[in-house]
């Protein structure tokens, strides 16, 4: 009964990182598969493993640079994280790339060149790939991925890893408003399964804590 109880709570606190939440803006850019059915919080609570861990979306996107990127091919045995959002949004998604930026730069050098973080915009229309590269160097780290397409595309991709986004919408004041999930996904260099799923609610020194075992395939 105890194992149950555990098991109920944690589907509900998952099921609050699946929440649609609004992310207003202005039109200048700031700088700086599955339901999840049963999963268990790690010792750490940062981050939830999940029980059922997701299969990496098969998307092909835009890099920084214009040229297309597999994202299955690309980040295929390399510990991933992912995350949509955009650079217009002036408070979670800014401050999600920084804490996991803060962390990154405390791994080991062998270790950044293993990890990849890869930025997916649910602003697909302002989010050009000369936009993604400019806001990850102020926001995130040069070394960060920024990943741009159609939204079609990038709404596909993100439903398989349980991620909800709407298209941005103007209001009369011209603030821009994009509806999308906030949690970032951890996949596992042995599986390239998503295995761990982190709210917004996780700091710098929680990402610094997790990587160096994220980075080997481990649950923290």
């Amino acid at each position: 009964m105890a194992k149950k109880n555990v098991l109920v709570a944690a589907t509900l606190v998952a099921a609050a990182t699946l929440t649609l939440s609004a992310c207003g803006g202005n039109d200048t850019p700031k700088e700086g598969n599955q339901s999840v059915a049963e999963v268990s919080p790690t010792k750490a609570k940062a981050a939830t493993a999940l029980d059922r861990p997701y299969t990496k979306p098969n998307l092909v996107l835009k890099d920084t640079h214009g040229k297309e990127y597999d994202l299955r091919e690309a980040t295929k045995g390399k510990p991933t994280l992912i995350y949509f959002g955009y650079t217009n949004c002036p408070d979670v998604c800014p401050l999600t790339m920084s804490n996991i930026a803060a962390a990154y730069k405390k791994l080991p050098k062998a270790d950044q060149e293993k990890l990849r973080v890869v930025f997916v915009t649910t602003d697909p229309e302002r989010d050009t790939p000369e936009e993604l590269g400019k806001w990850l160097k102020g926001a995130g780290n040069p070394d960060f991925i920024g990943l741009t397409g159609d939204f079609p595309t990038i709404q596909a991709g993100a439903r398989q890893l349980g991620v909800s986004i709407e298209p941005s919408t103007k209001d009369k004041d011209g603030k821009v408003t994009s509806m999308h999930t906030k949690q970032v996904i951890a996949f596992s260099p042995k599986t390239d399964a998503g295995y761990l799923l982190y709210t917004d609610e996780a700091t710098a020194d929680d990402y610094t804590a997790d990587l160096p075992k994220i980075v080997k395939g481990e649950t923290p």
